[in-house]
């Protein structure tokens, strides 16, 4: 039968999930966590995309078990079991993570606190199992379409240029630069990757969807959950029907933020950054027609080098500490004083202190004493506000060096020059997915789809592993956070750029 089969090249394809949610109670749920297969068939390959919703893919170690939820054995033991069991060769498997956060998790001091989103690591690996083998054996005729859909209503990049060439880092529990100091913003990718699955009665069973975007906004009621795909999943698979599954994949989403993650006007939150996104998808996989379309895949394993210049990087942050704590200047105001006095001054600069007509009587009897206070006072507030922001420098500053000395150890532990990467390249019709286990940048991403020739590119990162950010070698000297979070030297850029334009070559 299956001989049968491979002659005919009739392409197969079929899903499956399993509810890999921590349900011990110690944590509230808002929405459960899903771990989805999509296995595909074509008579001469076969593979599996598999979904999760967590952090990252086998991140205990290399986070310093800060990213405790997945083993680093839990994808080599599932390719290997699937590979046994299944005939699925190992290589054809890519998991990849949605990359939603812990909850309640503010600051990197929190590091030494376990949050398991998940459930027990012998959970994971037998329900990631189950979820293939389902879909393998749920294997029917399809077809498939591709295509892109455009939404640039939800994010930023999230790394603001400043004037001075330094990059700051617009995050939640990150203050905002001066608005004078503003230049410009990064790049973003706007893009959402189309893959719809299609019986061959036109009934969509799947819908695989790509786009860039932090999953770090949560529910304003706190807990568990799978952040904005939950919510844009489920909008695509009510109103499809059908048994529809729809599957994420995160892009490069290194420094893309959601837009409203500053905004403090309404009470944000993921549902709805998820149910525009979800109605974009929508929107989108109505334009794309299903067909017969063959598969391939190429997973290869390179090295990129460890970084070495982070004593360096943190006696010039230092130097730059002792600078400006040198600069403070001594406060006359408090925080009691300062703020009538700073909201008098800001509403009327002329008259701040007292009604016009009080000044003009000074004025015509030949005094100046409240105009004289008022230049003190502004003397003083000035003082006040220098402080204020030096100290948010300082603020930033000691994050870096925290972050800067723990990825050091981190790469001092290993006891290695690289690490070991895995780049996959999956074509699935007119479209390729090319991965990557670190935090691609955008621009990084937007490189990769100018190298590719294929009509369409979708770049999944957070894949087959994790490695922190990857932020392009440019990027090193403006000290951005990716840059700082990252482990790896500035010359990866140029050695996984080449082997996924290599890959993709080959696909073609």
């Amino acid at each position: 039968m299956s001989k049968k089969i491979n002659s005919l090249k009739t392409l197969r394809g079929g899903v499956a999930k399993r509810d890999i949610t921590n349900r011990d109670g110690s944590l509230r749920i808002n929405d459960p966590l899903y771990i989805k297969a999509l296995v595909l068939d074509d008579g001469n390959t076969t593979l599996a995309i598999v979904t999760m919703d967590t952090t990252a893919i086998g991140g205990r170690t290399i986070s310093a078990g800060y990213l405790d939820d997945v083993a680093d054995d839990f994808l080599p033991k599932l390719r290997d079991r699937v590979q046994k069991d299944l005939e699925i060769p190992a290589a054809n498997i890519m998991l990849t993570a949605s990359h939603t956060h812990p909850p309640n998790i503010d600051t990197k001091l929190h590091c030494t606190k376990k949050i398991h989103m998940l459930c027990d690591d012998e959970s994971q690996l037998e329900k990631a199992y189950a979820a293939i083998a389902q879909a393998k054996n749920n294997l029917v005729p399809v077809k498939i379409g591709t295509g892109v859909e455009r939404e640039d209503r939800l994010t930023i990049n999230r790394n603001i240029r400043l004037k001075d060439g330094n990059d700051w880092p617009m995050r939640m529990w990150e203050t905002c630069p001066l608005d004078e100091d503003i230049e410009a913003l990064g790049p973003t990718d706007p893009e959402i990757g189309l893959i719809r699955v299609d019986r061959m009665d036109d009934s969509t069973l799947a819908v695989v969807y790509n786009f860039a975007s932090h999953l770090s906004m949560g529910v304003p009621e706190g807990g568990i959950t799978a952040d904005f795909p939950g919510f844009a999943s489920k909008i695509i698979e009510e109103n499809l029907g059908g048994e529809v599954m729809a599957l994420f994949l995160q892009g490069a989403a290194g420094d893309i933020g959601e837009v409203i993650t500053k905004d403090y006007r309404h009470l944000w939150g993921a549902e709805e950054v998820g149910n525009t996104l979800g109605l974009s998808v929508l929107k989108g996989i109505r334009k794309i027609k299903s067909k017969n379309a063959s598969l391939g895949i190429i997973s290869e394993l390179i090295n990129l080098p460890r970084r070495t210049d982070i004593p360096k990087v943190i006696e010039a942050l230092e130097q730059k500490q002792a600078e400006l704590l040198e600069s403070l200047i001594f406060n006359v105001l408090n925080f009691k004083s300062f703020l009538p006095l700073y909201i008098k001054h800001t509403m009327n600069q002329e008259y701040p202190a007292l009604q016009a007509y009080r000044y003009m009587q000074e004025t015509d009897i030949g005094k100046s004493k409240q105009l004289d206070m008022d230049i003190e006072n502004q003397k003083n507030i000035d003082k006040y506000l220098k402080n204020i922001y030096t100290m948010e420098k300082l603020s930033s500053i000691r994050d870096k060096v925290f972050t800067l000395k723990k990825h050091k150890k981190i790469n001092d532990d290993s006891g290695e020059m690289t690490i070991e990467a895995e780049v996959q390249g999956i074509k699935i019709g007119e479209c390729v997915i090319i991965t990557s286990p670190a935090e691609l940048l955008a621009e990084v991403g937007l490189n990769l789809k100018k190298y590719s020739s294929h009509k369409y590119t979708f770049v999944a990162p957070y894949s087959n592993g994790y490695m922190h950010y990857g932020a392009p070698e440019a990027y090193y000297d403006r000290g951005g956070y990716e840059v700082t979070e990252c482990l790896l030297d500035a010359k990866w850029q140029n050695i996984y750029e080449g082997k996924a334009k290599s890959i993709m070559h080959d696909l073609l």
